[in-house]
């Protein structure tokens, strides 16, 4: 008999996620998808104070001198924390479906993405595994980059343009790859 007949498969129709709980009412939730679409996803709409008011609004934690760029996905801003002078570039996407801390003094590139959920690739079912994401301070997450769920980049790591952090980030190195794996150690010379 072949191998492969014998081994389970995914069966989708079994997925379920109703265990989980965004944390907010429905109503918020759609009034939310609206308000990131016009003002956070879209290109359209590049001034930073009436997000900031807005992401407050939904309740995300928001410090000071906190810079956004046009084209942001933000799924659940409740899920949202970011210390102050936080930069975030255009065209992120943070699917934070759990909680997502951005410390001081912290960067994320254009085009990175945060991704602290995946689909478990062991059940058969396909469901899905949720775990934070906290980026401690004067982090750079590069262009392009990806951090996913359950990571923790140590205080001043960088992750360099698109790279892959499955793992934790040790303070004050430079990663690169994918996955990403140390290359040497980051030097702040002034």
């Amino acid at each position: 008999m072949n191998v492969m007949q014998e081994r389970k498969k995914v069966q989708k129709q079994n997925f379920d996620n109703s265990w989980y709980k965004p944390g907010a009412p429905k109503w918020k939730i759609i009034l939310w998808y609206f308000v990131n679409v016009i003002f956070f996803n879209s290109h359209l709409f590049p001034v930073v104070g009436p997000k900031v008011f807005l992401l407050k609004l939904f309740g995300a934690k928001v410090g000071k001198r906190f810079a956004i760029k046009p084209g942001v996905y933000i799924r659940f801003p409740w899920h949202f924390e970011a210390g102050d002078y936080v930069s975030i570039g255009e065209n992120v996407f943070i699917d934070n479906r759990e909680k997502v801390i951005l410390h001081n003094q912290t960067t994320v590139s254009q085009g990175a993405m945060i991704l602290p959920g995946y689909h478990d690739y062991k059940k058969s079912s396909f469901g899905i595994v949720l775990m934070p994401v906290i980026i401690e301070e004067g982090v750079w997450i590069a262009s392009r980059a990806i951090v996913c769920g359950g990571v923790t980049c140590g205080s001043h790591s960088f992750l360099t343009a698109g790279s892959v952090a499955t793992r934790n980030l040790e303070p004050y190195t430079i990663y690169t790859g994918n996955p990403a794996k140390p290359v040497r150690e980051r030097v702040i010379e002034d």
